[in-house]
């Protein structure tokens, strides 16, 4: 299907970090440049720590940024169910958790590992990162400061029954309303992940297009600032 966005005028940037299933042999190990992070040296992402919790229909709900000593068991835990193994791609020892968490936390934060608590209770692990330097980059027409979002939920009993479009739709709206550079919030959930794709549409997303990407063929799903309110 050819992508609804036509724009073809993207600024991106090589990285090293590589999303849920990518292909390391086939993206560019490329550090930023000195001068583009200098640019932004308090952060590449506006402090998520420092988003603060949003109230949802479910409750009280927060980003909590990882930390490997406190979160990795409970991670490793989630990562290894075997639903989410099927497309995340990282099933194995807490060392191959360890290793996929901090590969953004000891990077230059353009992809920040966080826990989903709420009502004061972990249940999700999320990752933000700046889909526009990130290898996604190379197979849509990015856009200065896009934002991307990963989602897994936790608990068997935390899916299928709406719980991800509601907290898809909350973390969107806190990423516009903590990066006014952020003109759109984007996803690649694998095409196959019915339940993920839904959820993103009932998120406010829009389907954009089909993309393949080096590990799977995924919906781009893009949610535009300018239609935040109408979708």
């Amino acid at each position: 299907m050819p992508p609804a966005d036509a724009r073809t005028d993207a600024r991106t940037a090589p990285t090293a970090y590589f999303p849920p299933g990518a292909d390391s042999e086939d993206t560019l190990e490329l550090r930023l440049p000195d001068d583009f992070l200098a640019m932004y040296a308090d952060d590449l992402l506006d402090r998520v720590e420092d988003w603060g919790p949003c109230r949802t229909p479910a409750g009280s709900f927060r980003l909590l940024p990882v930390q490997v000593e406190r979160d990795l068991p409970l991670i490793g835990r989630w990562i290894n169910d075997p639903t989410v193994a099927t497309f995340w791609e990282l099933a194995g020892t807490e060392c191959v958790t360890e290793a996929h968490l901090r590969s953004q936390l000891d990077g230059d934060g353009r992809s920040v590992p966080c826990l989903g608590v709420l009502e004061g209770t972990p249940m999700s692990y999320w990752e933000i990162y700046r889909a526009d330097l990130d290898p996604l980059a190379r197979h849509y027409p990015a856009r200065p400061h896009d934002t991307g979002l990963h989602l897994l939920l936790g608990g068997v009993a935390d899916r299928g029954r709406g719980l991800g479009g509601i907290l898809l739709r909350a973390v969107a709206d806190l990423v516009l309303d903590h990066r006014p550079r952020c003109g759109r919030v984007v996803a690649e959930p694998d095409l196959r992940n019915t339940p993920s794709v839904s959820a993103f549409l009932s998120a406010g997303f829009r389907f954009s297009a089909e993309v393949d990407l080096p590990a799977k063929r995924a919906a781009l799903m893009i949610r535009d600032r300018g239609l935040r309110d109408a979708l």
